[in-house]
């Protein structure tokens, strides 16, 4: 990324600024200090669509792919390691791997030739080709990289577009496991209480956030005097949809009124699907504790589909909700602390842009470009963090000092509330 033939104007790019960009796209972030579409060259642009392809199939599940190619039998510690980072119960669900890889790589080819329909007219034959492929694997990946610039703001009165990476999306946020339950409901005859939690919410989620933008952005300009009622429904859907996973978007953030920012922050924080190539905490996390603190309130156990949920699932919710608040105001308070361009009244695009790299959305509303060293180190560490998941990456720290407590004290209650 740092190499001159990857600048369009022959030029080495910064290493802070190819550092910043190579980790947006492997966590497939979406987040950039220079515009994707007039800074890198075809040979950097090349670089970060790898890179985001990389990120999105996962490096494990990018092993079994190439292992698929080379027509090699993985060693069983490899099929152990990968059935550890993808949820799998048995080492036979591995073939199912193969299959998720092909249809992925079946939905972006899809996705692609449908882009190229609508984009070869105004970019030309090869252009539209590699303008179609390329937002193809970012609307896929959930990474949010574009060629456009800025964003899809040139395609906001464009319904089959917006439509197509929004579906595009919408396959890249389901996740593993649901892509497993549904490609063998017809062999299992059956959809695992995960997959049907994980598509409740994510409907519900989906639903509201809509209903809310309806409402909050009812005087947006871009709505009031360039979109029709058509066109405007579109967008208030894909306001709703690229907030949780991609980071792509065709009307500025900057210019939605402070609920539809709130409202943002919200999708971005929560995420999508477990397992998935979005970020932020994920739905069945939010899910759990809505319904835990219901059923502290009613006295009945949180349940869902005639299924208690375990004491262990609670529990990780929790410390996955608490420990992504507390990371993401002491990366506020620290981006406010060194960010002068912040200025006074910057702490609203600091919990924007912290919340952004931790849900590896890559929505921004104009911080990213104005980042100096330390920023960038923050927004990388973010990214990184929220990638790899939060509960993971604690955990692979304190696991690495495991305690020798073999005693527990008596319990005892204090007021709460």
């Amino acid at each position: 990324m740092s190499l001159p033939f990857a600048d369009k104007a022959g030029r080495a790019t910064a290493y802070s600024d190819a550092l910043f960009t190579a980790t947006s796209a492997v966590c497939v972030t979406g987040l950039s200090t220079v515009t994707t579409a007039t800074h890198w060259s075809f040979f950097g642009q090349l670089i970060i669509m790898i890179l985001v392809e990389i990120g999105g199939l996962g490096f494990m599940t990018f092993a079994v792919m190439l292992s698929n190619f080379a027509h090699q039998r993985m060693s069983l510690g490899a099929r152990m390691l990968t059935g550890e980072a993808l949820n799998l119960n048995h080492l036979s669900q591995l073939r199912v791997v193969r299959l998720i890889i092909r249809l992925s790589l079946t939905i972006q080819l899809i996705g692609a030739t449908l882009l190229f329909i609508a984009l070869k007219e105004k970019l030309g034959i090869v252009k539209g080709i590699w303008y179609s492929l390329f937002h193809a694997v970012t609307a896929y990946c959930n990474a949010g990289f574009d060629l456009f610039g800025p964003s899809l703001e040139q395609l906001n009165n464009n319904p089959y577009v917006l439509t197509i990476i929004m579906l595009l999306i919408g396959a890249g946020s389901f996740g593993f496991l649901v892509w497993r339950d549904l490609l063998t409901y017809h062999i299992r005859h059956k959809i695992t209480l995960h997959t049907r939690f994980a598509l409740t919410v994510g409907l519900i989620i989906l639903v509201l956030s809509i209903i809310g933008f309806l409402f909050s952005e009812q005087n947006l300009h871009q709505f009031s005097n360039s979109l029709n009622g058509v066109d405007r429904f579109f967008n208030t859907l894909f306001l709703a949809i690229t907030p949780r996973t991609a980071g792509f978007f065709s009307v500025p953030y900057t210019q939605l009124s402070t609920a539809g920012i709130v409202i943002t922050i919200i999708l971005m924080f929560i995420g999508g699907t477990p397992g998935s190539t979005a970020g932020g905490i994920k739905t069945s996390t939010i899910g759990i504790l809505f319904l835990q603190s219901i059923g502290t309130f009613t006295g009945k156990e949180p349940a869902f589909s005639h299924r208690r949920f375990t004491r262990d699932n609670i529990n990780r919710a929790l410390t996955l909700f608490f420990s992504a608040i507390l990371l993401i105001i002491l990366a506020t308070l620290l981006l406010t602390m060194t960010q002068p361009a912040l200025g006074h009244n910057g702490v609203t695009k600091a919990v924007f842009e912290t919340v952004s790299a931790f849900g590896t959305v890559g929505l921004s509303l104009g911080l990213t470009p104005q980042l100096n060293l330390f920023g960038k180190i923050i927004i990388i560490a973010l990214m990184f963090i929220g990638r790899v998941g939060i509960y993971t990456f604690m955990y692979s720290i304190f696991k690495s000092h495991p305690s020798k407590q073999s005693y527990r004290y008596p319990e005892e209650e204090i007021i709460i509330g």
